[in-house]
């Protein structure tokens, strides 16, 4: 008796913990289910104004509508965003600084936001017929980073105003942009997941950042960098199309030896303007700062003013 007993008993020990262990795995599952949704969670977008005229608020409201029909995204009520803007200050800038581009998006409370600009013009050439044509340019900011993550600048030509416009307004109401901005999006989102992990498991180097001033340096005890040679960015073609003018600042930092170690765009301007001046600064070479007769790693800005060339 007491060996059945005792069988029994392990019975019972054995369905009890085949019990926990169901309730655990539900529990787990569930668990696993509500992080997924919480991760799933549509990116919230802001589209400001591409301007003040019908056919810019034509063409934004194209967009936006475009967007709606994703549903990994949340198109924010435009109306609110447009206040929100306004009482933040934002003029219609297309050259932001990240601290600026941050701030806003703090404001309009998304986690990306778009910027734009929308217009019709008459050309005319110095040979042939003039035309008319109608373009947008379409900016994607992060707002966490303040980043510009990609744009866009569609734009077409045509005889007559109204064609043009048809067919710019089909452009961004069509899946082939929408593709390209959320594609944009969900790649930004996983970058910045990824660098938030290495900034909290590793250890980011402190590097000192140079005075704007050389005789605030010379006080210091500091001679600042200076480059062997200096190289000017190509105005690319991108940027001539657009006739775009605006300043492009970069962080830079110089190991002891004075090689770009990092450069990052701290003052974006899309239209190429960002790539052709990071593709420069990987061409420098420096003299090293000095401290003491000893030289030091240092940080930099560079600035770059961008203008139309002459025509």
């Amino acid at each position: 008796m007491p060996f059945i007993q005792n069988d029994r008993s392990h019975s019972l020990l054995g369905s009890f913990a085949l019990v926990v262990i169901i309730v655990a795995l539900f529990f787990s599952a569930n668990v696993s289910r509500l992080q997924a949704q919480t991760s799933a969670r549509p990116s919230r977008i802001a589209l400001l104004d591409f301007g003040e005229t019908a056919f810019a608020r034509e063409a934004v409201e194209k967009f936006s509508t475009s967007l709606r029909q994703d549903n990994t995204i949340e198109v924010l009520d435009r109306d609110q965003v447009r206040a929100a803007a306004r009482g933040a200050g934002y003029a219609g800038s297309l050259n932001l600084s990240l601290v600026d581009a941050r701030n806003l998006g703090t404001v309009l409370g998304c986690d990306f936001f778009v910027l734009g600009d929308a217009q019709t013009l008459r050309r005319s050439p110095s040979a042939g017929p003039f035309y008319f044509e109608s373009y947008a340019s379409i900016f994607l900011v992060s707002a966490r980073t303040g980043r510009l993550i990609s744009w866009e600048r569609p734009n077409f030509r045509a005889a007559a105003a109204a064609v043009a416009e048809h067919s710019l307004l089909n452009e961004l109401a069509g899946g082939a942009l929408r593709h390209r901005i959320l594609v944009s999006i969900h790649r930004a989102a996983v970058g910045e997941r990824a660098e938030r992990a290495i900034i909290i498991d590793g250890e980011i180097p402190i590097i000192e950042e140079a005075p704007d001033d050389d005789k605030v340096a010379e006080a210091a005890g500091l001679r600042l960098p200076k480059p062997y040679r200096r190289f000017l960015p190509a105005y690319p073609e991108t940027a001539a199309a657009a006739e775009a003018e605006a300043v492009v600042d970069v962080l830079v930092d110089l190991d002891s030896s004075g090689e770009v170690q990092r450069a990052e765009v701290v003052r974006w301007a899309g239209f190429g303007l960002d790539l052709a001046t990071l593709e420069t600064i990987h061409k420098l070479h420096f003299f090293p700062a000095m401290r003491e007769e000893v030289a030091v790693p240092i940080r930099i800005l560079l600035r770059y003013n961008f203008r139309k060339p002459p025509p």
